[in-house]
């Protein structure tokens, strides 16, 4: 097992060798410290009026040389979205296209809950979310040949982002970039855990 998935560009083998089904992915720094902390206030504690700064940390990732249609959450199961009370995602999509005049398409369904993707591996993440999303019909049309922004707040591996943008692109979008708050740095997770692991065994 690589114990660095990432290569020195922050791209996993997915990525390297174009299998993932989306065509870009920007975010503004990585899952820790302030920004996690924000983050799970934000998504587990409620306070939905951390979507306004997120948002502006949103802004700054956006590149200023890419140009979208249309800007699409990803969404949440209708069960865990009325346990929350909101969709994190879907805050952070209004909030970007308010700022942009990219109007909001909530073209992506969940199909079905799926398990919490903390603690799987990559193969596991993989298969826990194929084929979780479909393109609602109403608004095929309406994604047919365009750019779309996918819009989350902390992309992990990301297997659900790739399984969003296929279903966008099976219903016709022509591009799909991901734009996240944060992304989980496996290079660094793997050097904590062998020097926690090395830290034992000198124990």
């Amino acid at each position: 097992m690589n114990a660095f998935p990432l290569d020195s560009e922050g791209r996993c083998a997915l990525c390297r060798a174009g299998l993932r089904g989306f065509d870009a992915a920007y975010c503004f720094g990585a899952y820790e410290g302030c920004l996690r902390e924000l983050i799970h206030l934000f998504k587990y504690g409620g306070v939905r009026s951390l979507a306004r700064p997120l948002g502006n940390l949103l802004a700054a990732a956006l590149p200023l040389d890419e140009s979208f249609d249309a800007v699409a959450p990803v969404p949440l199961h209708w069960f865990r979205r009325w346990q929350r009370g909101f969709n994190q995602s879907d805050l952070l999509a209004r909030n970007i296209a308010g700022r942009t005049g990219i109007p909001v398409v909530r073209a992506l369904r969940r199909l079905r809950s799926t398990s919490a993707q903390a603690g799987l591996n990559n193969a596991r993440r993989r298969q826990n979310v194929a084929g979780a999303f479909v393109c609602r019909a109403q608004w095929a049309r309406q994604i047919q040949a365009k750019r779309i922004l996918l819009v989350d707040d902390v992309m992990t591996t990301g297997s659900t982002a790739a399984a969003c943008a296929l279903a966008l692109k099976r219903a016709g979008a022509a591009r799909v970039a991901l734009l996240t708050v944060a992304r989980v740095d496996r290079r660094m997770d793997a050097s904590r855990a062998a020097m926690h692991s090395a830290r034992e065994e000198l124990a």
